[in-house]
This record gives C-alpha cells, structure tokens and sequence, in this order.
C-alpha cells in the first residue's frame, strides 16, 4: 500500500511539473500547474488545519473581486475564517507565554488543543472537496478553448482532474495529518515546555517552507509538498497508534474517567508498551486471561480488520500503580518491566484490576515508586504486623 502511495505521488508530481504546450494564452492555467498548487495547499492545510483553511480562505475572499465573493466556498466566507485566525492567535498566545507558565497550569490546556486539532482537522476535510473542485473549475474553459484550437474534440477534462484529484487529495490530507497531529500527543505527554515550543516551532517552520515554495513557484512547491508526503506515508501506522494512545489518556483525563469506571464489567482496554511478537508499541487493544490461565491481548489491526490474539511474556506479572495511570508489569524479584500501560480511567482502581486478571501483586511504579521508597527511607513508610506466637 505504502508503495502504491508513493508512486501515485510521483506520477502527480511528474504530471506537475509538466506544462503541456497545447494552450498559448498567457492566463491559462494548466492542469499540471493546478495539480501543483492543490498539493501545495493540501499539504499545508494538513499540517496545520485551522490556520491553513483559514489563510487559504482570506487569501480566496481578498483575491476575488467583491461581486463574485458572495459565490466563493464556505472556507472563504469572513464568518468561518475569521474566527478560525482568531482562535489561531489565541493558541499562538498560549504558546508564546507557555515557558512562563507552570507544566501543571499548561496541560489542561494542551488537552483541549489535542480534541481542538482533531475537531478542526475534521472541519479542514470538508474543505478539501470544495477547495480542489474550485481549483479545476479556473482552468476548465481556458483549456477547453486551448484544445479545441489544437484540434482536438471539444473535451471538458475538469470533471475527470476532479474525479482524480478529490480522493487523492483526501488520501494526503489524511496522511499528513495523522503524522502533524503527534506533535500535540507528544506535546500533551512531554513534561517540558521547552520541548513544546520547539515542536510548535518546527511544525509552524514547515508549514511557512510549504506556504513560501508554493508562493515563489507552484511547481518548487509541489517538489517540497511531495517530499513531506513521502516522509509521512511510512510514519502513518505509527502515528496513527499515537494519536489514538493520546486521545484515549486525553479523552480520560477531561472527563475523569476513572470516577465512571468499573473494573470487570467491559474488557480491560490497554496498549502495548513494547513490541510483542511483532506487533508494535502502543497498539490498542483488550486484555484478558484465556482457558488456559494466560494472559492475552486482543488488537485490531488499523482498527477496523478482523481481530488478532497474541499471548503476553510468561513469567510473574503484576499491577503497578502510577500517578496517572497503572500498568502491566513482569517481574523478577524487585526488578519490573512495563509491557501493558492502562489509559487514566483504570486509576485508582489497581486492586480491582489485579483481581480481573487474576495478579496476586500490586507495586508502585515510577513517581509513587520514588515516593515510596523516599519515605521508606525516612521512617514514614506502613509499620509491619506484629508477629504472632503461639501459647506455650
């Protein structure tokens, strides 16, 4: 599939990068040119979608003359891409006073980004079909004309360029995408703000580099679009696993889940925390005991084809208790492994979940490991039972 994807991208971009000599006039655009911008645009609107629909919308109603604009696509309406700019200053206000601003103040902020991409990552999709539409819709009667004084029968080809272009751009779209959106995963789980602002900074320095190639030329703009194409096709799966990982632990954290949460009555929902016969880190999956007293995981490959069954290591497993969130842990003496991480809803509900799966053992683990062994060590950790004898 991958492959398929990419010589699909470099046929279109040849396709771009080709003028074919058939029209002469000097304002026809033709459908190589057209091609090269409706990639260019896509692939800036799918890094950032609410600033790129609505830059390419203002950029659309200031283009037009004012009696045609009341006939321009939603997108280049004032009353969608005004407030979409302006929701856009606020976020980048938020992240301009984000290293002044405490890690603990600064998350739940983070969390409301994460669903506000995905929210205007899905009203960005509906502006894709529009936005390649109307980009063949300008070139259609030059052409026409062009070829019908080549001698060619009077063909209309922009039917056929949007029949080809609409699923291709919303393939790309979804792409880059589900690749730009890890950077609010990693944002959201990274503890530093340094780190935040500067991946704010490298995807905000992509999406000027897409939005200045194109400016000085459609088809340079095309050549770096399709680079950053090609770079995120084989990174799709995985980001893919990482923005259902973060939605899930954001979706629990901002609505506290865990107070709804009853342990046993619905498979215990988790993701791996490595790589398991195969199959990657952060897969989403159920685990469970089977027949024969093992512990398994069931997953769902892109989450939509036919269910898989994998047994996890063998060995003594416990429950560790996080700050945030337990985990599945193997374990060897005082030595653990993490090869499960449950979402935030199963918090606080440790013991239930050693119960469901049968695990004798619940430890703490990172942070409340620390804090543990901080007050072992300086006499305030559980005084131990007395022994008892018996009467002489």
């Amino acid at each position: 599939m991958k492959r398929v994807l990419s010589w699909l991208i470099l046929s279109l971009l040849v396709l771009g990068l080709y003028n074919p000599p058939t029209v002469e006039a000097a304002d026809i655009k033709p459908p190589g040119i057209a091609a090269a911008e409706t990639l260019s645009q896509v692939t800036g609107i799918a890094i950032s979608p609410l600033m790129g629909v609505g830059t390419v919308g203002a950029y659309r109603y200031f283009q037009t003359p004012a009696p045609q604009r009341a006939r321009l696509s939603w997108y280049a309406q004032p009353w969608f891409w005004g407030p979409a700019l302006l929701i856009v200053g606020l976020c980048f206000l938020k992240d301009a006073l984000g290293p002044a601003v405490p890690t603990a103040l600064k998350k739940p902020f983070d969390i409301l980004e994460v669903f506000e991409n995905k929210l205007s990552g899905l009203v960005a999709t509906g502006a894709i079909v529009p936005m390649a539409l109307d980009m063949f819709r300008t070139f259609a009667p030059e052409t026409q004309a062009g070829l019908e004084s080549a001698g060619f029968a009077a063909l209309d080809l922009s039917r056929f360029w949007g029949a080809l272009m609409v699923p291709f751009a919303l393939l790309v779209y979804g792409i880059v995408f589900i690749v730009s959106h890890t950077i609010n995963i990693l944002i959201l789980i990274s503890p530093f703000a340094s780190v935040d602002a500067a991946l704010k900074a490298f995807r905000l320095f992509l999406l000027s580099t897409v939005a200045g190639t194109s400016f000085l030329s459609p088809k340079l703009g095309a050549l770096w679009a399709a680079l950053i194409i090609l770079c995120c096709v084989p990174l799709a799966g995985w980001a893919l696993r990482l923005a259902i990982f973060g939605h899930v632990f954001a979706w629990d954290l901002l609505t506290f889940a865990r107070t709804r949460t009853r342990v046993g009555s619905n498979p215990n929902v988790a993701f791996l925390a490595r790589k398991i016969t195969g199959v990657p880190r952060r897969t989403y999956g159920t685990v469970r005991r089977d027949e024969a007293g093992n512990l398994t995981f069931t997953y769902r490959r892109w989450m939509v084809l036919p269910p898989r069954t994998i047994t996890l290591p063998q060995g003594s497993h416990a429950v560790g208790r996080g700050v945030l969130h337990p985990e599945l842990l193997i374990t060897e003496g005082e030595s653990s492994e993490d090869i499960l991480d449950f979402p935030p809803r199963y918090n606080t509900h440790e013991d239930a979940l050693a119960a469901a799966l049968n695990l004798r053992e619940v430890r703490p683990v990172g942070l409340r490991a620390a804090i543990h062994w901080l007050k072992s060590l300086l006499g305030f950790g559980p005084a131990l039972p007395e022994p008892t004898t018996s009467p002489a």
